[in-house]
């Protein structure tokens, strides 16, 4: 039996779980705020502070490691691909701070996608409020498409299509486009039009509060508002450019699996119907399929195994001497 550690370390917060058994989780989540991402200044030390605080969990539940100690601990940190030296600086500390015999670091793009396929090559779009594709091959070849953010990419995801639909709203409010659904629905969601540029403007963070306006937009394309429809087949044509390219990005000639998660897959068919008709009509051997696990599933995978498709964008160090205790 083994005992690991999986981390997944955002901006916004820190997750962590311990395993102590090969059939899944047995010990519930702990979450600490995040990191400002290891390229930042000092983004090494907030990391190592935010994982720490999550690994407190390791004192709590010592007595049921098997051997007393964590076998291997994985992070998948945000900023990790654009540093890799303070990926390694931050495995470095962490094997002097915790208990193990092993810490491995890697991007949390890279654990996200070995969740979502269970540790095996091919691609992952993941779309929410902001949207991200990577691809990864049967050799470790690494592509990432998108995921500039709100205001210079995100393209197809929740932000952007809320963003699309509030502007259609106000180019029918203006006479300036057709009639649309969507007019009726941005006032009843954000009150006065006339207000809405002070409305988002004024909000800590836009890109949340437009995402907010997705649903709405589907749900307009689901009743046959043609404006509404229009910006989901593109929000589709954007996410299936990504994916494209990430595959192309990530080789192979066999079907690739592609697998979608986050919060837009709850959109529903105005969305993913047509998405997963573009991808059909790409050329490419595709095959979509659903996400078998999250980013801390992911992590646990990369911790136990060191063969698969991910290992060059992996991380590791070892334990030389004794642990602290």
């Amino acid at each position: 039996m083994t005992a690991v550690l999986a981390v997944d370390l955002g901006k916004t917060g820190c997750r962590a779980v311990l395993w102590t058994g090969p059939d899944g989780p047995e010990h519930p989540v702990r979450e600490v705020p995040g990191a400002p991402g290891l390229a930042e200044s000092d983004g090494v030390t907030a990391a190592v502070a935010a994982v720490t605080a999550a690994a407190a969990l390791v004192d709590e539940l010592s007595s049921e490691l098997p051997s007393g100690r964590l076998d291997a601990v994985c992070v998948g940190a945000a900023g990790a691909a654009a540093d890799p030296a303070a990926a390694r600086s931050l495995a470095e500390l962490l094997l002097d701070a915790l208990p193990a015999d092993e810490v491995a670091v890697t991007s949390d793009a890279v654990t996200a996608h070995a969740g979502a396929l269970g540790g095996g090559a091919g691609v992952v779009l993941a779309a929410g409020t902001g949207a991200v594709t990577v691809g990864i091959g049967e050799d470790g070849t690494f592509t990432r498409v998108d995921g500039w953010g709100p205001w210079l990419g995100d393209e197809g995801s929740g932000a952007w299509i809320g963003r699309a639909g509030l502007r259609a709203a106000l180019r029918s409010h203006d006479g300036r486009g057709p009639a649309t659904a969507l007019t009726a629905a941005a006032a009843e969601r954000y009150g006065d039009l006339d207000r809405l540029p002070a409305t988002v403007g004024h909000c800590a963070n836009p890109a949340r509060l437009t995402a907010a306006f997705a649903p709405r937009v589907a749900g307009a394309a689901a009743d046959g508002d043609r404006v509404a429809t229009e910006i989901m087949r593109d929000a589709a044509a954007a996410l299936a450019e990504a994916v494209v390219a990430a595959a192309r990005g990530a080789g192979g000639t066999h079907p690739l699996p592609v697998a979608v998660t986050g919060g837009l897959t709850g959109i529903g068919a105005p969305l993913m119907d047509p998405f997963t008709d573009l991808l059909h009509a790409s050329g490419l051997p595709l095959r979509v399929t659903p996400a078998l696990g999250d980013p801390l599933h992911g992590a646990r995978l990369l911790a136990l195994d060191s063969a698969g498709p991910h290992e060059p964008l992996v991380i590791r160090v070892h334990r030389t001497t004794a642990p602290p205790p």
